[in-house]
């Protein structure tokens, strides 16, 4: 399957550089393909209203941590600038890295981030793809508490070449349920949920279950090959406990409804489900790739923000709902003037069948 299938343009007038105030003043597009009328313009709170009591909605509780650093690597005389943005944490002092400026480093290199040199690292292995692995002079707690200090919101490319980051990003770009430090981008479908949204669903007898994973930089990273099955996807950390597992289970037993809040928490659910459909703990690294002619098992419906022409991710809502449903559906939201990506609008989908 050809990756400019899954092309089309947007205007940059549909990009959002900052999310809608409040958060759940968003708008909501319905996309149900196998009912009459099958899109719908709602605002956000309106998506309660799909929902039956005893249906349950999965969030993912990664807390973003700031792993945008900008460093400086000294060699005898010489000076050079390295921008690093963190995405996978490997050992208590280890994270793999995309750095920019990364042919400037060589293993065994030291590279100094902050004010005073307060964080340093060694270059150790390096791959393709400006992709090296950092080894810090800090490790666990003491690493987190530094990267606090001297990192950045890593702000997703279409935003951050727009505007600078700021004090609001650190709390526009997290969801307000975020617990699990360790993602480098946020699971932005869970932006729009306020505390007021949180008891609507509770007053209607919605379920409400956590699973983590963190979101690496690889999300934001371009498909460049021409064909999707040529494309790897990067490892992205996270876990499903039993009781979430079991619990989920129940759901489906019972007749009712999981609905997956973002990609995150629906590619998490795909890599802990089985053939059956049964969910079970699952703990681990992912690369899993959802695509069209896979059918989903672990999720009924996804709410999820509008993704960027020729990404994983817009395959993956092709391959949840079908490809002409969300190529309709993405035309209708460009034209009414739906907001785009991380700060943007949500969707409402749900599956191309039912079989």
């Amino acid at each position: 399957m050809r990756v400019d299938e899954f092309d089309f343009d947007l205007p940059q007038e549909n990009i959002a550089l900052r999310p809608a105030d409040p958060r759940d003043a968003s708008r909501l597009l319905v996309v149900n393909a196998l009912e009459e009328g099958s899109l719908g313009d709602h605002v956000f709170p309106d998506f309660i209203d799909f929902l039956n009591p005893g249906d349950a909605i999965v969030f993912n509780d990664t807390r973003v941590i700031p792993a945008q650093l900008e460093g400086r690597r000294i060699r005898a005389d010489a000076t050079a600038h390295i921008g690093a943005t963190l995405h996978l944490r490997t050992a208590p002092n280890i994270w793999r890295a995309f750095i920019r400026g990364a042919k400037k480093l060589k293993t065994g290199d030291s590279v100094f981030f902050g004010e005073d040199d307060a964080l340093t690292a060694i270059v150790g292995e390096k791959a393709p793809g400006g992709e090296v692995e950092l080894l810090f002079d800090q490790s666990g707690p003491d690493l987190d508490a530094a990267l606090a200090q001297v990192g950045h919101i890593p702000l997703p490319p279409y935003i951050a070449l727009n505007r600078p980051e700021d004090d609001r990003d650190r709390t526009d770009y997290q969801t307000i349920y975020a617990r699990e430090d360790g993602a480098v981008a946020a699971p932005t479908a869970g932006l729009h949920f306020t505390d007021r949204v949180m008891d609507q669903l509770n007053a209607k007898g919605i379920e409400r279950h956590f699973v983590t994973l963190h979101v690496g930089a690889g999300t934001f990273l371009p498909v460049k090959v021409d064909v999707i099955e040529d494309h790897k996807m990067h490892f992205e950390t996270g876990h499903v406990s039993a009781q979430t597992a079991e619990a989920l289970n129940t759901v489906r037993e019972r007749g009712n409804r999981i609905v997956s809040v973002g990609t995150t928490s629906l590619r998490l659910l795909e890599s802990a489900v089985d053939e059956t459909g049964k969910l079970k703990a699952w703990s681990g690294a992912t690369d899993i790739f959802i695509t069209p002619g896979r059918k989903v098992m672990s999720v009924d419906a996804l709410l999820t923000n509008f993704h960027l022409p020729r990404s994983t991710l817009f395959m993956l809502v092709c391959a949840f709902a079908g490809s002409a449903t969300m190529r309709a559906a993405y035309n209708h939201a460009i034209a009414a003037g739906y907001r785009f990506y991380s700060y943007g609008d949500s969707s409402l989908l749900f599956p191309a069948s039912h079989e």
